[in-house]
């Protein structure tokens, strides 16, 4: 699918709300003022899919962190990308029913890591449940194991893409 990429903004939230919810649990989900406060914070690390008629299809998002893995306070609490950080996060990452299996969740890490690799960051890490682990393999990730989050008490797997 030939998609464009753009920056997140808050005209969006309502779309970006339809897609968050339609691909996480309840409990799973982020709630709308998160949502919001991750555009405002970390723009340049929220990117939206746009298909060619400029549909928003998927997004990710996530901040730049100082820890291999994610915090369960990442999910809660929101801040600036901070430019010695090391590491970027995935917090997010969904595409719209209507275009799931159509390489989208795929196009927009690779375009987080063209971002994450400009930002000098050395890898990109993620928290997935076990049905996804091949998912993001199949993209290069590594698994390291079972996470210390105990987000939505769900079992959450360490996942890394080293950027080179």
């Amino acid at each position: 699918m030939n998609l464009h990429f753009e920056h997140a903004n808050l005209t969006e939230l309502s779309e970006i709300m339809t897609i968050e919810n339609a691909g996480f649990s309840p409990a799973e989900a982020a709630t709308e003022t998160a949502m919001k406060e991750r555009i405002s914070l970390y723009p340049d690390t929220f990117i939206t899919a746009k298909s060619a008629e400029d549909q928003l299809v998927g997004y990710i998002v996530g901040p730049a962190f100082d820890q291999r893995y994610l915090t369960d306070e990442l999910f809660n609490r929101s801040h600036p990308n901070r430019t010695k950080d090391r590491y970027q996060t995935v917090l997010s990452l969904a595409a719209h029913p209507n275009f799931r299996g159509q390489g989208v969740a795929s196009q927009l890490l690779t375009e987080l890591a063209k971002v994450a690799k400009a930002q000098n960051r050395i890898a990109i890490t993620l928290t997935c449940l076990a049905n996804l682990v091949s998912f993001y393999e199949q993209n290069g990730y590594q698994n390291e194991g079972i996470s210390a989050s105990s987000h939505a008490g769900e079992t959450w797997y360490n996942m890394v893409f080293t950027l080179e």
